[in-house]
């Protein structure tokens, strides 16, 4: 029953994505392609309800075993209902929503970036404790390049060398770096979908 059950599994992965590939290729079959995106969708937006029903159980048990975890489980349950109500009545851009996301959101992003800047100084340390090459070198002027050319210096103002630096550095190195990774990540979506194609994974089950 088991094998049979993945057998039929893997013949509707298979039928699907082909039908879905060869849509976009066969005019004729764009309707049905569509379709199968829509349905893609909407099983989406269940399998977020779903991730959204698991969160507010597993705080929802965690608000009942006391301490710092239930304050905390309780604190994301609350905010994550006024957010959702909010959200529903006055719109994604309404005023209201645009007050939360500017006084939650992105003051959390803020500290998370403040982490990170404390983190890489913490990582500079320790690479230069451990290996001083040229390349330890390059890494830090780097650094500080970015950072001082991004942020005016007290007293000083912006300096239009590291400004300028800073665009060069930015608009080229770091620029092909992210297309490079975002190539890399377009074609390991491109093999993982090819073995999903051919039966080598199964990750509908069998």
């Amino acid at each position: 029953m088991r094998r049979t059950f993945a057998l039929v599994n893997a013949v509707i992965a298979i039928s699907t994505g082909l039908l879905v590939l060869i849509g976009y290729f066969i005019p004729g079959l764009g309707a049905i392609r569509d379709i199968l995106l829509q349905w893609a969708a909407i099983l989406a937006a269940f399998a977020l309800l779903v991730g959204i029903t698991n969160l507010l159980m597993v705080h929802g048990k965690k608000m009942g075993g006391g301490g710092a975890a239930s304050a905390y489980s309780a604190i994301t349950i609350i905010a994550f209902l006024i957010t959702v109500i909010v959200v529903g009545i006055d719109k994604p851009t309404g005023d209201w929503s645009r007050l939360i996301f500017n006084s939650i959101t992105v003051p959390v992003e803020n500290s998370l970036l403040a982490i990170l800047a404390i983190s890489l100084i913490y990582a500079v340390i320790r690479l230069f404790r451990r290996k001083l090459d040229i390349y330890t070198v390059l890494f830090v002027v780097t650094i500080f390049i970015v950072l001082l050319g991004a942020t005016p210096i007290y007293g000083v103002g912006e300096i239009p060398v590291l400004t300028t630096l800073r665009g060069w550095i930015t608009n080229i190195f770091a620029l092909a770096g992210a297309r490079g990774i975002l190539l890399g990540v377009a074609l390991g979506i491109v093999a993982t979908g090819l073995r999903v194609l051919m039966g080598a994974d199964r990750p509908y089950g069998g």
